[in-house]
C-alpha cells in the first residue's frame, strides 16, 4: 500500500529555467515532460531551454562573476552553510521529490538528500581554506609566490541517478572557490535541481551565480556552451561514452575538465572473510539506489570454497526485498528510471542465461505498470557474458568463483573502467595488498560504501579525470597563479 507524497505538491513545483535569479519559461516556450517511473504518468512539464537560453545563462553567470569572486571567503562560506541548514530542514521534501522523479525507494532518497546537503556543509568549511604558497627559488634569485584564484564560469552536467547529490557535489566546490556556474541536469530528474536553485537563492546566493538550464536537446546546448569563450570549466558526471564526446568538444576551447564516468566495480570475497559481513556489504554496494550507481558492485568474485554459500545467502536477502512504488510503505526497491534502463538490464541478464548462467533470484520482467525489475542473483556466469564487461546499472548480481588471489586481481582489473572496487577478507595485510594492486580510484575494504563528502571521489582509466569531494574537489575549481618577485 502506498501513500501520497506528504511534502511535495506537484502543482506547486518550480518548472521554469532558473536564470539570473528567476524561474523563467524557455524562449521557445517548449517544455519536456517529467515522468514518475512507478506509474509512468507525467508529474510536471518543465521548461526546455535551447541555444538562446544557454546564452542568457552564460550572460548571467558572466555578469555575476567578478562580484562573486571578490566576495570574502567567509561570506561565501556562510551562504553555503545556510544552504545546508535549509536543505536539512527540508530533507523530507527533497527525499519525496527525488523518489517521485527518479523512482528510488524512499529510504534511499532520504539517504541521498542528507548526503547531498553535506556537500554544502563540507564546502562551507573548505571555502576559508584556500591556502597559497610562499617559497624561495633554489637559486636564491627570487621568491615563488603561488595563489589560487577561481577558474571561471563552470558548466556542471549531472545525471539522473543522484539528482540532488550530483548537483551539490559540483555546486558546493564551484561556489566555495568563487566561481559562477550553470547546472544542466538530466531531463529525467530536473525538478530536484530546480528546487536546489531555490534553496541557494534563499540562502543568499546572488542572482546569476547559480543558473539551472534544463534542455531536451542536450547535445547541441552543451556544445554551444563549451564553445563560448567565457566558459572555462566543465564538470561532468555520466557515461564514459558521452564523456568521450564532451572531452572532444571541450578541446576546441581548451576547457578544464573534470569527468566522473562509468564504473564496473568488482566485489572480491576471500574465504577468510566474515561471510555475513560480506553479504551485508554486498547488499549496500549492489542495492543502494537499486543498483543505479556508478559505484555499484557489478561483478562478484568469490573464492570457490565459499562461492555457493555466499550466493545462496545473497539470493535469500535480495529475494526478500520489498519491491514497489518508491513512496510505498516499507518498499526497499523501486522501479528503474525508465523503460530503456529496464530493458538494458534484462538484456544483460538474458545474455548471461543464454551463455549458461543459472538464476537464484529474480531474472524476469514483472507484468504491469512501472519500470520495475526484481533483485536478481546469477551464478555459473560465463566469463564472456556481457554482465562482466558492461555497467549493469540495475539490481543484478552475477557471482563468479575464483581460486587464487592472483586470479581475483586479474579478473577484477580486466575492464576498461576503474572507479571503485570492494574487498572482503579477514586478513588486513591481504586486504591492503590486494587494494594496492586493484586499478580503481576508490576501494571499499570490508566496507560496502565508499562515498563521503570529505573523500576524493573519482576513478582511473576510462572511469574519469579528476576528483570530487574532499579538498581535492575544491582544487578542481581553482587555478594556480605564480608570481615571481623578490624583496
Amino acid at each position: 500500500m502506498s501513500h501520497s507524497p506528504r511534502h511535495v505538491e506537484p502543482g506547486s513545483l518550480n518548472t521554469g529555467l532558473f536564470i539570473n535569479g528567476k524561474y523563467v519559461p524557455a524562449v521557445s516556450g517548449k517544455t519536456v515532460p517529467v515522468y514518475d517511473p512507478a506509474t509512468e504518468t507525467v508529474i510536471a512539464e518543465v521548461a526546455s531551454g535551447d541555444l538562446e537560453d544557454a546564452r542568457a545563462a552564460i550572460d548571467a553567470a558572466d555578469a555575476a562573476a567578478a562580484g562573486w569572486a571578490a566576495t570574502p571567503p567567509r561570506q561565501r562560506a556562510e551562504i553555503l552553510r545556510r544552504a545546508y541548514e535549509i536543505m536539512t530542514e527540508r530533507l523530507d521534501f527533497f527525499a519525496e521529490l527525488i523518489t517521485l522523479e527518479n523512482g528510488k525507494a524512499l529510504p534511499d532518497a532520504k539517504g541521498e538528500a542528507a548526503y547531498a546537503a553535506e556537500f554544502f556543509r563540507w564546502y562551507a568549511e573548505e571555502a576559508v581554506r584556500i591556502d597559497g604558497h610562499l617559497g624561495l627559488s633554489p637559486s636564491g634569485g627570487n621568491r615563488i609566490l603561488v595563489q589560487y584564484q577561481p577558474i571561471g564560469i563552470s558548466l556542471l552536467v549531472t545525471p539522473w541517478n543522484f539528482p540532488a547529490a550530483m548537483g551539490t557535489r559540483k555546486i558546493g566546490p564551484a561556489l566555495a572557490a568563487g566561481n559562477t556556474c550553470i547546472l544542466k541536469p538530466a531531463t529525467e530528474t530536473p525538478l530536484t535541481a530546480l528546487a536546489l536553485a531555490g534553496v541557494l537563492q534563499e540562502a543568499g546566493v546572488p542572482d546569476g551565480v547559480v543558473n539551472v538550464l534544463v534542455a531536451a536537446r542536450s547535445g547541441p546546448v552543451v556544445s554551444a556552451m563549451l564553445h563560448d569563450k567565457r566558459v572555462r570549466k566543465l564538470s561532468f558526471t555520466g557515461s564514459t561514452e558521452v564523456g568521450r564526446i564532451l572531452l572532444k568538444e571541450a578541446a576546441d576551447q581548451v576547457i578544464n575538465c573534470s569527468m566522473e564516468l562509468g564504473g564496473n566495480a568488482p566485489f572480491l570475497v576471500f574465504a577468510d572473510a566474515d561471510l555475513d559481513a560480506a553479504v551485508e556489504g554486498a547488499m549496500v554496494a549492489k542495492m543502494r539506489n537499486g543498483g543505479e550507481a556508478c559505484t555499484a558492485a557489478n561483478r562478484f568474485y568469490v573464492e570457490r570454497s565459499i562461492a555457493e554459500t555466499f550466493a545462496g545467502k545473497l539470493a535469500t536477502r535480495m529475494a526478500a526485498m520489498k519491491t514497489g512504488a518508491g513512496l510505498g510503505d516499507g518498499v526497499q526497491l523501486g522501479p528503474l528510471v525508465n523503460a530503456k534502463s529496464r530493458d538494458k538490464v534484462h538484456e544483460l541478464v538474458q545474455d548471461a542465461i543464454d551463455k549458461g548462467a543459472s538464476v537464484l533470484a529474480g531474472g524476469a520482467v514483472p507484468q504491469g505498470t512501472g519500470f520495475f525489475y526484481p533483485a536478481t542473483v546469477l551464478v555459473d556466469v560465463s566469463r564472456d557474458a556481457r554482465v562482466n564487461a558492461e555497467e549493469i546499472f540495475g539490481p543484478v548480481a552475477p557471482v563468479i568463483a575464483f581460486d587464487t588471489e592472483e586470479e581475483a586481481i586479474r579478473l577484477a582489473n580486466d575492464t576498461e573502467y576503474g572507479l571503485s572496487a570492494y574487498v572482503y577478507t579477514g586478513d588486513l595485510a591481504r586486504g591492503l595488498r590486494v587494494s594496492e594492486k586493484l586499478d580503481s580510484g576508490m576501494i571499499g575494504l570490508n566496507r560496502g560504501l565508499v562515498s563521503d563528502p570529505a573523500a576524493p571521489f573519482g576513478g582511473v582509466k576510462q572511469s574519469g579525470l579528476g576528483r570530487e569531494g574532499g579538498h581535492h574537489g575544491l582544487m578542481e575549481f581553482l587555478e594556480a597563479k605564480y608570481i615571481a618577485t623578490n624583496w
